[in-house]
């Protein structure tokens, strides 16, 4: 008898929704294909949870969550949030779930097709050798999760703020652990990026990287400044295999590496604890301007399903599959509109069945 999984499906705000059915429609196939028995379950959060519960992170959701073995997130955000003076979208829910599963470890896999290299803003020269970077992030410490504050004058209007960025060093040694296992499979090689020429807290994370190399004489590992290590990434983006950042520097690196494989709607990412359990979605946002225009990339969506194959329900045979099926879509020289010549593009529901078809005929 097939084990059986639980998923709490989390589709959020804007273009969320619509990439989340393309998911659905992988999930369908593992069910009949491989027989793996996964039972799924939608939740609101985001605005379209405060639309109904007036609060975007309702208790029905945190209980879905607490009841699964995984949550697939679509995305959130809506400036309608913010007009009503409400604080950030974003920490009330996104944040919410990361603390409260104490998800510390973010895992990103830039990787460019050589199909869609054209699409690169980078020159020929430069990404001939291609793009394969895994960038790891500290996702609950640092600067995010450090002590805030606006200071007001007698008029209320704000006149100073302040954020604090703060690590320990359990908190470094675990997520430069992760990094390290990582590189060992890879290339062995890890780029760790701090400011310590700056920041207290950078200084504090190179030692600690520079204490646990020595448990892994076989990786070779590099630091940059973080200003440094954006300007290589775009000289030579081929020379990095894993990077390592802590939560403000990974939030900014992992995006600009989504921007040099051709699209952030190529982009997946994991969000991982110690057991297991994670958050998968796509990099990208809600992206209102399109929504309902059935005009979003759904891959990362569906390369976040992959990941949370791999990485929490331990399927790694088959999140390779899917893997092998978005490639062969792209080879086939399937494309949505931002990965196209903007004349031949397919939409969004397509896309979700062209990688469909493929996942049902892989062998």
């Amino acid at each position: 008898m097939s084990k059986k999984y639980k998923i709490a499906c989390l589709p959020g705000d804007g273009i969320g929704p619509e990439v989340m059915k393309q998911a659905y429609k992988i999930i369908n196939i593992l069910n009949n294909k491989y027989n793996l028995n996964i039972c799924y379950k939608e939740f609101l959060v985001g605005y379209s949870a405060f639309k109904k519960y007036n609060t975007v992170m309702p208790k029905s959701t945190i209980k879905g969550c607490e009841k699964s073995d995984a949550i697939l997130f679509g995305s959130i955000g809506d400036n309608r949030y913010k007009s009503l003076n409400k604080s950030s979208l974003e920490k009330d829910s996104l944040l919410y779930i990361r603390k409260k599963f104490n998800l510390f470890c973010n895992i990103r896999h830039a990787k460019l097709y050589s199909y869609i290299k054209n699409y690169s803003p980078l020159k020929k020269k430069i990404i001939k050798n291609g793009i394969d970077i895994i960038c790891i992030r500290e996702l609950i410490g640092g600067i995010y999760f450090g002590n805030s504050k606006f200071k007001y004058d007698n008029k209320m209007n704000i006149k100073s703020a302040y954020d604090t960025e703060k690590y320990n060093k359990k908190e470094i040694y675990r997520i430069a652990k992760i990094a390290f296992e990582m590189s060992k499979k890879r290339k062995k090689i890890l780029t760790s990026v701090d400011k310590s020429n700056v920041l207290k807290s950078s200084i504090l994370w190179r030692k600690t990287v520079n204490e646990i190399s020595n448990e892994y004489p076989e990786v070779k590992l590099n630091h940059l400044y973080v200003d440094n290590a954006i300007m290589q990434i775009i000289k030579n983006p081929s020379s990095f295999d894993v990077i390592l950042c802590s939560n403000m520097f990974g939030d900014i690196i992992s995006d600009e590496c989504a921007a040099i494989i051709g699209s952030i709607g190529m982009l997946p990412s994991a969000s991982i604890n110690e057991n297991g359990f994670g958050l998968y979605e796509p990099a990208g946002g809600s992206a209102p301007d399109i929504k309902n225009l059935n005009v979003a990339n759904p891959i990362a969506q569906i390369l976040s399903l992959s990941m949370l194959l791999k990485y929490s329900l331990k399927e790694v045979k088959i999140s390779k599959d899917i893997d092998n099926s978005v490639k062969k879509a792209l080879k086939l020289g399937y494309r949505t509109k931002d990965i196209s010549n903007k004349k031949n593009y397919i939409s969004t529901e397509k896309m979700g069945d062209v990688i469909s078809k493929i996942f049902i005929n892989i062998k």
